[in-house]
């Protein structure tokens, strides 16, 4: 298997970092959010938010053509901070936030899976941030 390196998104979100917290972990918010295109939804989402606590989301395609969850256990939780996880499949996700007044920068790093292109998983993965970015800037 080819050794491929970490792909990073990055967005700035208008909010202060303890509503962005709020936004990413609470699942009511997970499920307004938590998908790469206005055609699919996440009608679906649990959050144990501990170390070695699981999560699972199910992100599906609003006509019901496709869904699949998305999930993992936390091995770092620091509020407010810092949230890393390992995927069902063993990849591994690091997600920083840094507070900076009403402002917050969320870097998220994660392991890219050998079936799609880097392209295609950064592309993915920024959409959903950017859904999340505008929805907690809109609630």
């Amino acid at each position: 298997m080819e050794n491929r390196t970490a792909i990073t998104v990055k967005a700035t979100v208008n909010a202060p970092v303890e509503k962005v917290w709020e936004f990413w972990n609470n699942p009511e918010h997970i499920k307004g959010w938590a998908f790469a295109s206005p055609e699919w939804h996440a009608p679906k989402a649990e959050n144990d938010l501990r170390k070695d606590g699981k999560f699972s989301t199910t992100m599906a395609a609003k006509d019901g053509s496709m869904s699949f969850d998305f999930g993992g256990t936390y091995t770092t939780v620091e509020e407010n901070k810092l949230i890393e996880y390992v995927l069902e499949d063993g990849r591994k996700v690091k997600i920083v936030f840094e507070a900076d007044g009403d402002q917050t920068h969320i870097t998220e790093t994660f392991d890219p899976e050998n079936m799609n292109p880097i392209e295609m998983q950064q592309g993915g993965w920024q959409a959903i941030l950017d859904n999340y970015k505008t929805y907690t800037e809109e609630n």
